[in-house]
């Protein structure tokens, strides 16, 4: 087999498993456009608080350490023990749970009925909130986020292309798991929204926030639970991203990332998020690799914004999104 063949057949497998990481991002979206219509700026943020709350957790940090430190010029920084990473996450979803309780008690709930522009702009304040929020409850500096995840080259793929193409692929371990977690999640979703009654009420809330109110549904729980989960796929991808290149505050952009994939397989699909992501995936990575060079390289940083316009010209609502017609 010639070597370009075998080396693209690598990129490919490795688009995939990127794909996977910005499809776990774009998840969160269409789980809240899905059940509110609001477009969820502040999801890269809610990821990039729920891994600094974690690696904040399971070192044992006290929260707002650096504001105590500076008002009463004492020097704590640690509570002096660490929480095992099973119990660490737990406790991270409490406060996600509690995050979206107050995102719906102090904000949401007051815009009721308004304006798609005015609960967009409502979660860019939130996005800007969370994130100087985030920086002074556990500060800025880079930290390190290990939950016990494999990282490395898995050693059977490796054996296996080595002893049938005579090259040895490349495949990270962390991929695996977020390709197996994601996996588990989009069946999870899926089951739940079609199936439940909650999710039921979920779709209905959707479509008309006061016919949801004149059934009996209260939008109050469904807009906190959705926001909940939203904040566990947040903490998720926030794993899945924070294990493979450290928590920091570059961590919330990867919700720019998400844009195209959302473009691409529909806001509200969430099989869509995950196809769209594998696609966005593969196609910057072989853009990059058949293309890239004879254009100078760094294509990577566009491409999937190029191939998002080119859906919305000729298909808005995405691959797996609902058509929308309007009778004027």
């Amino acid at each position: 087999m010639p070597d370009q063949l075998i080396f693209a057949i690598e990129v490919f497998l490795n688009g995939l498993m990127a794909g996977v990481l910005y499809a776990l991002v774009a998840l969160g979206f269409v789980l809240i456009y899905k059940a509110s219509g609001i477009f969820n700026y502040a999801q890269g943020v809610l990821a990039l608080f729920a891994a600094l709350t974690l690696v904040g957790i399971m070192e044992g940090q006290v929260p707002f350490s650096h504001l105590i430190n500076a008002v009463f010029g004492t020097e704590i920084h640690n509570f002096g023990f660490h929480v095992p990473a099973l119990l660490a996450i737990a406790l991270t979803m409490v406060v996600m749970v509690v995050l979206a309780w107050l995102v719906n008690t102090l904000i949401f709930r007051h815009l009721v009925n308004q304006e798609p522009i005015i609960l967009f702009m409502a979660t860019i304040g939130l996005a800007y909130f969370l994130e100087g929020f985030g920086d002074i409850m556990w500060g800025a500096d880079i930290k390190k986020l290990d939950v016990g995840l494999p990282q490395g080259i898995n050693g059977f793929i490796d054996q296996i292309t080595l002893d049938a193409l005579g090259y040895g692929f490349f495949i990270d371990n962390l991929d695996l798991v977020a390709t197996a977690v994601a996996a588990l999640l989009v069946t999870a979703l899926v089951i739940f929204a079609q199936y439940t009654r909650q999710g039921r009420a979920m779709r209905a809330v959707a479509d008309d926030h006061q016919a949801a109110l004149s059934v009996g549904i209260s939008l109050n729980f469904i807009w906190v639970m959705v926001w909940s989960l939203a904040g566990f796929v947040a903490l998720v991808a926030g794993i899945m991203w924070g294990t493979k290149s450290g928590v920091q505050f570059s961590l919330s952009l990867i919700a720019l990332k998400a844009l195209p994939v959302l473009m691409l397989g529909g806001f509200t699909s969430i099989p869509g998020a995950i196809v769209g992501g594998l696609i966005i995936g593969v196609g910057e990575k072989m853009f990059e690799f058949l293309i890239g060079p004879l254009v100078g390289g760094a294509t990577e940083n566009w491409f999937a914004y190029v191939l998002a316009l080119l859906f919305l010209v000729f298909r808005p609502q995405g691959l797996f999104g609902e058509k929308i017609i309007e009778r004027v």
